[in-house]
């Protein structure tokens, strides 16, 4: 396929799953029965230089939590790693573990493994012609984007629950959960003692974006769950507008709130104006 020329490096699990009855240009690779998947000799070229150029240009700008999850996993550079030995480290961790998937999957399978500390991860990896933007999220982006998070307690607690409310959600309030985890799951950014850092793995598997995130383009707004929820977002662009945590125990405590109520809320409000301009028309 021709993906389009942007900046960004995918889009989101939670933009993309919704599109899965639309069909993907990706051929995901299922396990043999031992449940180990064979992967070419380009293909673990393309996630070594993958690592290669993400691991250089993370160093003082994500957050200590995604350092210590990454040092846990202990990702190999110069291969994809098996799903069962990033599941053994997940499952000690928080009890989490990944879920092999097709390129793209329903949002109700979705919300449904979320909500069973199960993380949906696509087996397949981007040719090296897409090396910096393709449209369905590939496997070095759910593995060393978001993988490393699932390490920490409030992230992993925050992400399964969001899956429980994804699942009885209706499908109108599933569109602001949406903007929830993009502004939060996938481009989060948080404040530390060491000043502010990545954590959202769709900023972290881009390097385009590791870099645009916290220069001086970008706004950068506090986190608030009700205006995160009235943000609208392009996926196909860098984005324009990060919210920013005090620290990951926000995502503990959001948690353990009424997010549906905040749905209403934000809702009743109605999205903000939006901080780009609209697609160009392909016809």
């Amino acid at each position: 396929m021709n993906a389009p020329q942007s900046p960004t490096s995918q889009a989101s699990a939670a933009e993309t799953h919704k599109a899965a009855s639309k069909g993907t240009a990706y051929q995901a690779h299922m396990p043999d029965d031992d449940g180990i998947i064979h992967w070419s000799a380009e293909e673990n070229h393309t996630w070594q230089q993958l690592m290669e150029r993400q691991l250089k240009l993370i160093e003082g700008r994500v957050c200590q939590e995604y350092l210590d999850g990454l040092e846990r996993l202990a990702l190999p550079v110069d291969h994809i790693p098996q799903l069962a030995d990033v599941d053994r480290v997940l499952r000690e961790a928080t009890g989490w573990e990944t879920a092999q998937v097709p390129a793209l999957i329903p949002f109700d399978t979705f919300f449904e493994l979320l909500a069973n500390r199960r993380f949906p991860v696509a087996t397949f990896i981007r040719t090296p012609e897409e090396m910096d933007y393709l449209k369905e999220p590939d496997i070095f982006h759910e593995i060393f984007g978001h993988c490393p998070m699932l390490t920490n307690p409030a992230f992993a607690e925050f992400t399964a629950i969001y899956g429980q409310l994804g699942l009885k959600a209706e499908p109108r309030d599933r569109v602001y959960l949406a903007r929830l985890y993009w502004m939060t799951v996938e481009f989060g950014l948080v404040d530390t003692p060491q000043g502010r850092r990545i954590y959202g793995g769709g900023i972290i598997s881009s390097p385009k974006e590791t870099l645009h995130a916290l220069s001086d383009v970008p706004m950068h707004s506090p986190f608030d769950a009700v205006d995160a929820l009235r943000t609208p977002y392009r996926i196909d662009i860098l984005q324009p507008l990060y919210y920013v945590l005090n620290g990951l125990d926000t995502l503990h405590d959001l948690a353990q709130r009424d997010i549906m109520a905040m749905v209403e809320q934000a809702r009743d409000m109605g999205l903000f104006e939006p901080h780009f301009p609209p697609k160009a028309s392909t016809h």
